[in-house]
């Protein structure tokens, strides 16, 4: 099953020529989660020809424009090109009643139902669960509410070895040893040893969202060992004591983290607009953490099983 990231923006407050607002596309199986959806996603969903009728779920991490001013649009497209599919939108205090009155005063009815589930975003809860993956916040530090985002899939079934697999079993007792489970009689004793016609699961992955923040080493515990961290570095150490002023990071700080949660992978995002040049950002990363890449626009982050 596919678990794909890609990235349609990676500037902070002000886009540039070449960088767009933060918004992201998690691909998982045959479905888009997009994440955070700033001014001009739906130009980037063309652009990378993501189709916006896939997307189940939007996730907005705080309402500071440059993470949300595209939704009202990207919500009244899907409405012009008949989406009927139901669309869940999940997102802090305040937000269904944005655009509520966005709606109201464009005389907009959506033609599909807008499923919305306001956020504690101080909490560390499960907000979305499915067959495959469960979703929850993880508490930000920032100027206004704001949450991130953990992605995780659910434990997946051990393949069966056909030959290997005795003609008596019944379609439960099959179930049974896909989740680990021995055979046993009727006294106790174990018919079939799983280990012996089972194989190992394909690994469940992850990918966890840090959202505007200042440095916030509480998190460690939450993004332990996740396999894809995207964590916001707003700007250079130089200028550390700006970042915690504005309630942003550093890319060093991102590294730290990264490092401090023993994660694979670390993406860099969230970039200030006085970079032109993004190489001292992933410089100053990789000197604590190896495993570091730029978020920057069209980037495919891919986890394999």
């Amino acid at each position: 099953m596919e678990f794909e990231l890609r990235i349609l923006g990676s500037s902070s407050a002000t886009p540039t020529a070449n960088r767009h607002h933060t918004s992201q596309v998690l691909t998982i199986g045959n479905q888009y989660h997009l994440i955070d959806c700033g001014e001009g996603t739906q130009m980037q969903l063309m652009q990378y020809k993501i189709k916006h009728q896939r997307i189940c779920n939007i996730y907005i991490s705080h309402l500071h424009g440059d993470h949300y001013f595209g939704l009202a649009g990207l919500l009244s497209t899907m409405h012009l090109q008949n989406r009927q599919m139901p669309l869940h939108l999940f997102g802090p205090p305040g937000l269904s009643e944005i655009l509520s009155l966005q709606f109201k005063y464009s005389g907009t009815n959506l033609c599909f139902k807008l499923i919305f589930h306001e956020l504690d975003t101080y909490a560390y809860q499960q907000i979305f669960e499915d067959k495959d993956i469960t979703v929850h916040t993880i508490p930000m530090q920032h100027r206004v509410p704001c949450c991130g985002f953990l992605f995780r899939e659910k434990p997946k079934p051990r393949p069966l070895i056909k030959e290997k697999l005795p003609s008596f079993l019944t379609p439960p007792q099959l179930i049974n040893l896909k989740w680990g489970q021995d055979i046993k009689n009727e006294q106790g004793n174990i018919l079939v040893q799983n280990t012996d016609v089972t194989l190992e699961p394909k690994r469940s992955r992850s990918y966890a969202y840090c959202a505007d923040s200042r440095f916030k080493p509480d998190l460690i515990s939450y993004l332990h060992k996740v396999d894809l961290l995207y964590h916001e570095a707003t700007f250079t150490d130089d200028l550390r004591e700006r970042a915690a002023y504005t309630f942003h990071s550093t890319a060093r700080q991102a590294a730290e983290m990264a490092a401090a949660a023993q994660v694979h992978r670390l993406i860099l995002g969230h970039f200030s607009v006085r970079y032109k040049d993004l190489t001292p950002l992933l410089t100053e990363a990789k000197e604590l953490f190896i495993e570091v890449e730029l978020a920057t626009e069209g980037s495919i982050f891919s986890v394999e099983e």
